[in-house]
């Protein structure tokens, strides 16, 4: 593995676990074994490692949707295993998906960090949106109201279901939160 992939690969991790205001590049530079010199060879600023770690994490977030959306036969198989996606980022509740670890301190970063976040949920709310469109069409989801604001409710339920079972550190916990859509799938 190349220094800027160890690098990345550390700051996601320590940002999943402890916020990305919680790490410095010093426990970078302790982690991967470099000087903190080197880091800002590849990251002049936090902020530029914080925008190529969001694009870097929601590329591979959405290649995996897109990987869903060829395994899975049915939507309602689809949105279950959207659920497991969320569940299995958490690693036991060790940490939660970069983005909800972002969205809770949105405040904190640049602009263009701020819009790579959005477009994380932009496009996540289109995947879901075509998901609940789908599970409608075929009756694979139950009670299919308005695509668009299951989209919505259905991010927002498996975000928030990361945020209470990190803070519990119980799993059950995020069960029972997406239990209440995950139940609509047949």
């Amino acid at each position: 593995m190349d220094t800027k992939t160890a690098l990345l690969e550390s700051a996601e991790r320590l940002a999943r676990q402890r916020g990305f205001d919680a790490f410095s590049y010093a426990d970078l530079s302790r982690d991967v074994g470099i000087r903190k010199a080197s880091i800002h060879h590849h990251f002049p600023t936090k902020a530029d490692l914080a925008a190529e770690l969001v694009t870097r994490y929601r590329e591979t977030f959405m290649a995996e949707l897109s990987a869903i959306e060829q395994r899975e036969r049915t939507a309602g198989q689809q949105l279950a295993a959207y659920f497991d996606v969320y569940k299995s980022a958490m690693r036991g509740g060790a940490q939660v998906c970069l983005c909800v670890s972002f969205s809770v301190s949105v405040s904190s970063f640049a602009p263009l960090v701020v819009r790579q976040i959005n477009r994380f949920h932009a496009e996540s709310l289109a995947w879901l949106e075509r998901v609940f469109e789908r599970g409608k069409a075929e009756g694979s989801i139950a009670l299919v109201g308005d695509p668009s604001e299951e989209a919505q409710a259905c991010l927002a339920v498996a975000e928030g279901a990361q945020l209470i079972a990190r803070a519990s550190g119980e799993m059950s916990d995020f069960d029972g939160a997406v239990r209440v859509i995950a139940q609509r799938i047949k």
